[in-house]
């Protein structure tokens, strides 16, 4: 039996084209509500913590107006962990984050300070939300992730986009990130994927039928200035779920 595949949109970068003149527009909420209509399964946003694109009113009002589930992408913080429980999303991906990087650069080091991190997942999951933890496409992070308490992984797929749009061979991270499912799967944990995807490298990942979920931003939010907004998430819905 067919499983529909559902897709999350990142809007954190409608909130970057924002700040750069500190005007009001153009708007997450906005972009998120507009998501919503086109299909969008889940709309993610990362709050990080210099605020570089999305804001804590912008995590306010989203919450406040959206139908469809919330996934909010956190450092594993007290401070963020204090806003998750009170503003309480359907879901919460748990990433690494430094300040000095652009975009987030890999996966979680899930050996560092393993205690607390069990303990935000355990106090996550008590208030209802759905915990993700965005990692390598590796079995140990894996099994570790499983040790934590996570419900979810989120497969990095940033070094799989890399070798595909830089026409380098990319087989062997297509089928370390295949691996990587199934065991998650046999592992009873949910399988995500993210980073750096676009139309055709999704196509090509939409093949491995463990991955439920695809979150996609910036290849949308750029797009969009060509295609449109609205036309941009149709078409990912439907290469997700092409049979």
């Amino acid at each position: 039996m067919y499983k529909k595949k559902r897709l999350g949109v990142n809007i954190d970068h409608v909130a970057t084209v924002r700040n750069a003149r500190g005007e009001m527009y153009p708007s997450p909420l906005r972009a998120a509500l507009l998501a919503e209509k086109c299909g969008a399964d889940s709309i993610t946003i990362h709050l990080r913590e210099d605020r570089r694109h999305i804001k804590d009113n912008d995590l306010k009002e989203i919450k406040k107006r959206l139908k469809i589930p919330l996934n909010l992408e956190m450092a594993a913080t007290k401070e963020m962990l204090k806003i998750s429980l009170k503003f309480k999303p359907s879901f919460v991906c748990i990433v690494p984050e430094k300040r000095a990087e652009i975009t987030t650069e890999g996966g979680l080091n899930l050996s560092f300070n393993p205690k607390f991190l069990s303990k935000i997942i355990k106090n996550l999951k008590k208030n209802g939300t759905r915990v993700s933890l965005f990692i390598e496409p590796i079995k140990k992070d894996i099994s570790k992730a499983k040790d934590l308490g996570a419900d979810c992984v989120e497969l990095h797929t940033g070094k799989f986009c890399n070798n595909f749009n830089k026409n380098k061979n990319y087989k062997k991270d297509y089928e370390k990130i295949k691996k990587a499912a199934v065991y998650a799967n046999e592992l009873k944990l949910e399988v995500h994927a993210g980073h750096g995807l676009n139309f055709k490298s999704t196509k090509i990942l939409t093949k491995i039928k463990n991955i439920e979920e695809f979150n996609i931003g910036h290849f949308i939010v750029g797009e969009s200035i060509f295609g449109g907004f609205p036309k941009i998430i149709k078409r990912f819905i439907k290469i997700i779920n092409k049979k």
